[in-house]
């Protein structure tokens, strides 16, 4: 098993070595890419500054957990499209018939299909994630150890529920419009404090917008350092991950080929 773990780590190294090769050929479209996804998120964490200078206090949510919200948030996503990139194209990948190419790989065609491809934004919102943690709340070393392990569980989170919302068209047909509905409302939702979400809307952040694992548990492990959140966060992360590879292969069964000739070098 451990093995089988090593050999997948490096087949993802090396996917993300030529996938930033690729993007750094063109250098320019990538660097500003990176900067305008950076300043983006930047203007959102300067509305919650700002909101917080007004009101100081959100039902014992003070500006610092936002900021760690945010930063646990961009880092997460950015971390997992950053090197599984064609998540985000599942389910066009599906409908125009396009898994054909991916079934010639050896290994497992999700571990291919997704690495297959990243996404240069990703790359600002990983860079933006940690900067802002790191100088405006300047953790120390457990702080900063455990919000790099629950970032990985973020991304993981992220990865298994775009692949999910993504197979949705080897049911439905067509599902990209309801598939970016599905994936904005989780990015809209991992972004406010979980203080602001009571009773049937916190049960649907931990269950069909799995946002509570990206997020809310995350950070609730950050301010208490609490290890039973860490390994909730750790365990949902899990589950999504594992909800989502199961109706891809489970889908896959339906899939009908588009019958493309491409070559990929």
């Amino acid at each position: 098993m451990l093995k089988r773990i090593i050999s997948y780590l490096q087949l993802a190294a090396a996917y993300v070595r030529l996938n930033f090769k690729a993007h750094l050929e063109y250098r320019g479209a990538f660097i500003t890419q990176v900067v305008a996804m950076a300043l983006n998120n930047l203007v959102w964490v300067t509305f919650w500054v700002l909101f917080f200078q007004r009101f100081p206090v959100l039902r014992g949510w003070n500006v610092e957990d936002v900021i760690t919200l945010w930063a646990l948030a961009a880092t997460g996503f950015g971390l997992a499209h950053s090197i599984c990139g064609n998540s985000l194209r599942v389910s066009g990948l599906i409908v125009r018939g396009q898994l054909d190419v991916w079934m010639l790989y050896p290994r497992t065609l999700l571990s291919h299909l997704l690495l297959g491809q990243m996404s240069a934004t990703a790359w600002g919102d990983l860079l933006f994630g940690y900067g802002v943690y790191l100088l405006f709340i300047k953790p120390d070393v457990l702080h900063l150890a455990m919000f790099t392990g629950l970032t990985v569980s973020s991304a993981g989170a992220y990865i298994g529920f775009n692949v999910l919302v993504g197979s949705l068209s080897f049911y439905i047909g067509n599902s990209e419009g309801l598939t970016q509905q599905w994936r904005n409302a989780m990015l809209t939702f991992s972004t406010y404090p979980a203080t602001l979400f009571e009773g049937w809307v916190k049960l649907l952040l931990y269950t069909l917008i799995p946002a509570g694992f990206v997020t809310y548990l995350p950070i609730e492990a950050l301010r208490t350092l609490s290890l039973t959140h860490t390994l909730l966060a750790l365990a949902g992360s899990i589950v999504v991950l594992c909800v989502g590879a199961s109706a891809f292969y489970l889908g896959l069964r339906r899939y009908t080929s588009g019958n493309l000739m491409e070559m990929r070098g």
